[in-house]
């Protein structure tokens, strides 16, 4: 697919919604994981703005949610809630932690959200999301529409990380792009 910064090869035999889909989804993955290139397991810790994020902290953020999304898919629970704790730690690249396993999982999670979407037997299945204190009420959201908040999602703090990385060192990730 014509339009994309990074090279994408998907590993399934997709049609030509999911196919686009998950293209654009892998080349914001990308994006993202360029902005930990080259950095040290303090930059990544490295709070370089006002917020308290990390270009590591980022990476595990956008890793657990596309694993929860994938299980949502799967699981279909109708009374999940969201854990809070979770969330909370899910930003914080822990002292056991390191870049390159959290790195490491953003890849796993990425291969397994990509296996559920092409598995799923249509985008239009309803998926019931946990329920959370800014959104009390169950919803139901289409497995495409999960797909494009997942997008969204990981484009969002592609910024954020382009941000944090361009005050660390100077770096911004289509620099470091087109350095090779």
């Amino acid at each position: 697919m014509a339009g994309t910064y990074t090279p994408v090869t998907l590993t399934y035999d997709l049609d030509a919604e999911r196919a686009d889909l998950l293209t654009l989804l892998a080349d914001q993955r990308a994006l993202l994981a360029i902005t930990a290139r080259g950095l040290t397991e303090a930059q990544a810790r490295t709070t370089s703005t006002v917020s308290d994020l990390t270009v590591g902290g980022l990476i595990k953020h956008v890793a657990h949610v596309q694993s929860g999304m994938a299980g949502e898919i799967v699981e279909r629970d109708e009374n999940a809630e969201l854990d809070m704790t979770a969330l909370e730690e899910a930003y914080v690249l822990g002292e056991h932690e390191t870049l390159a396993g959290a790195l490491d999982d953003y890849a796993r999670s990425s291969a397994e959200f990509d296996r559920v979407i092409a598995e799923v037997a249509c985008l239009d299945d309803v998926i019931p999301q946990p329920t959370a204190p800014w959104q009390p009420e169950r919803e139901w959201w289409s497995v495409r529409k999960l797909v494009l908040h997942l997008l969204r999602e990981t484009a969002h703090h592609c910024g954020h990380a382009d941000i944090i990385r361009e005050a660390l060192d100077g770096q911004t990730t289509m620099g470091a792009l087109f350095a090779g």
